[in-house]
């Protein structure tokens, strides 16, 4: 009977110390709502710390995801731990463990930032004694302490944006969700936004999962980025590494006659994508393989070169850029739809 025990032992070692690394984990996680699958079988693992981002086109299942892992909605099969809870078995302790932004504003603008807080800390059961020290604590964080006590519809945009972000680590959760946190706002306050969650993960230790739509900002902000299209990743790495594997340099033609076949066939040719009367190539090292390309593109009426992005990593993989009015909407939004 010992052997049994010392293994069922060791099995729980491995499962915590596994969960000690890893704050997200799925296995064929999947969400069905009648014919339609928005999430299909997806295994994914987050670490502690990391700050991981998903990327997709509209209905590509990235707020279906996320909805899941914060008990919001419940898998179809498949299964998610969330701080080592099982989202649907733990799901109260799941809730405990994080803290959300939503896409839609939800603070409420007849209340002071701080008294918006003060409800917050009530809901989560935060402790008495220490209830004035969290505000003040996360007033700092966001710079919101000489407006903590005007009304929030006296807030601007970006104001509104880090009072919900204050809101949302209020209770110190382990990890952060964030439904396109800077959607909307001038180019100055997202930077600003993006400084604000660059510093809660280094200084809370806080994991933090975010969607967005902002090349840029999963550039800047992300660990690791998932591209996620119909349900399923098609690719998850570091954004360097994802533009260096895929991306390379681009080069955008316009020419008349074209012999796509043929270019597509070329040993250092990584991708080829058409629009708007355009030829966009991604190819490795262009100063080395350029004039080569030339001789089998035929007349051209211009070239451009420039080194890849994280935009032409998701041209790639999906076949459509990221628009802003493709954007996802909130989840109370599309419920209020439905």
């Amino acid at each position: 009977m010992r052997a049994p025990k010392i293994i069922d032992s060791i099995r729980f070692l491995s499962f915590t110390f596994i969960f000690d690394i890893m704050v997200i984990k799925t296995e064929g996680l999947t969400k069905k709502y009648g014919k339609i699958t928005a999430v299909e079988g997806l295994n994914l693992e987050v670490e502690e710390g990391e700050i991981f981002g998903l990327l997709g086109p509209n209905g590509a299942g990235k707020t279906t995801l996320i909805s899941m892992l914060c008990t919001i909605l419940k898998p179809t099969s498949g299964r998610a731990w969330v701080n080592g809870f099982d989202i649907v078995k733990e799901s109260g302790k799941v809730r405990k463990s994080i803290g959300i932004v939503f896409q839609q504003p939800s603070v409420d603008d007849l209340l002071t930032g701080r008294e918006n807080l003060a409800m917050h800390n009530l809901l989560f059961g935060v402790p008495r004694s220490i209830r004035k020290q969290r505000i003040d604590e996360v007033l700092s964080i966001v710079n919101l302490e000489k407006r903590a006590d005007d009304l929030v519809n006296t807030y601007s945009g970006g104001m509104r944006r880090r009072l919900e972000l204050a809101r949302g680590i209020m209770h110190h959760p382990k990890i952060l969700f964030l439904d396109e946190p800077t959607l909307g706002l001038d180019p100055q306050t997202r930077e600003h936004i993006w400084a604000y969650i660059s510093d809660l993960a280094e200084k809370e230790c806080m994991t933090v999962m975010l969607t967005t739509h902002y090349m840029e900002e999963a550039e800047q902000l992300c660990d690791r980025v998932a591209i996620i299209d119909y349900g399923k990743i098609v690719a998850l790495d570091s954004p360097e590494t994802l533009k260096n594997k895929i991306a390379g340099d681009v080069v955008k033609i316009k020419q008349k006659v074209r012999d796509i076949e043929t270019i597509k066939n070329l040993d250092y040719v990584k991708g080829v994508q058409e629009k708007d009367g355009l030829l966009y190539l991604s190819i490795k090292d262009a100063s080395k393989h350029l004039q080569d390309l030339l001789t089998h593109t035929g007349p051209i009426d211009f070239v451009e070169v420039r080194s890849g992005t994280l935009n032409d990593v998701f041209l790639y993989y999906t076949g459509r850029e990221i628009r802003e009015s493709e954007a996802e909407g909130g989840f109370w939004e599309r419920m209020m739809k439905r």
